[in-house]
């Protein structure tokens, strides 16, 4: 442990700190970044993958390799940003060997939507959505019509309105360009809604 952290101060620490501590083999360090983004790379693995134990393993997964490469990190961009890549990375490829559902490339062509095709009055999805997560019926309907979802307007939405990361950052993590993502998200949240819609119509 470095001489300017010791246990009772690592939760206190910057995350700029840990990175640099981490980086000179401070295990403890980087087992405070790991506390601080588990629960979140977890969230992400199961909305991604559907399945407990695949999000064990995306958890695990991401972080080893978080560890192994943390060295390549240059901090240009934040250090969610480059954990979310790797944890993203990681849930697809697990996706595609298990061959579960229908997995789509990321970069699959025809896929984007364009914007100007769209009526100006559809609205941001978060505040709707945390409106309907008050009742447990409705998040639980929220959550399965979000499964159905193909992978890749999935991981945007995850991204952006689960995470609430923005549509830069989305796009790096994803290797996408900002229209590319806004134009996947525009169609992720149509979708979900057409599937509440005839679900509370029902």
């Amino acid at each position: 442990m470095s001489a300017g952290l010791d246990g009772t101060g690592l939760s206190g620490a910057t995350e700029a700190v840990l990175i640099r501590e981490a980086k000179r083999g401070d295990f403890d360090a980087f087992e405070e970044l790991v506390r601080r983004y588990q629960e979140r790379i977890y969230s992400l693995g199961l909305r991604m993958t559907k399945h407990p134990q695949d999000a064990e393993d995306v958890l695990q997964e991401t972080f080893l390799r978080a560890f192994e490469h943390l060295s390549t990190f240059r901090e240009e961009s934040s250090f969610a940003t480059w954990l979310f890549r790797i944890a993203m990375n990681t849930a697809l490829m697990k996706l595609r060997q298990e061959r579960t559902a229908p997995v789509y490339s990321l970069d699959q062509p025809g896929q984007d939507l364009d914007l100007s095709e769209i009526p100006s009055d559809v609205r941001d999805w978060a505040p709707n959505a945390e409106e309907m997560v008050e009742a447990e019926e409705m998040r639980q309907l929220l959550e399965e019509a979000i499964d159905e979802l193909p992978e890749i307007y999935r991981a945007v939405f995850i991204l952006r309105d689960v995470e609430g990361l923005p549509a830069k950052e989305v796009a790096e993590i994803l290797d996408l360009s900002v229209p590319a993502v806004k134009s996947r998200l525009l169609r992720a949240r149509l979708f979900l809604r057409e599937r509440l819609s005839r679900v509370l119509a029902a």
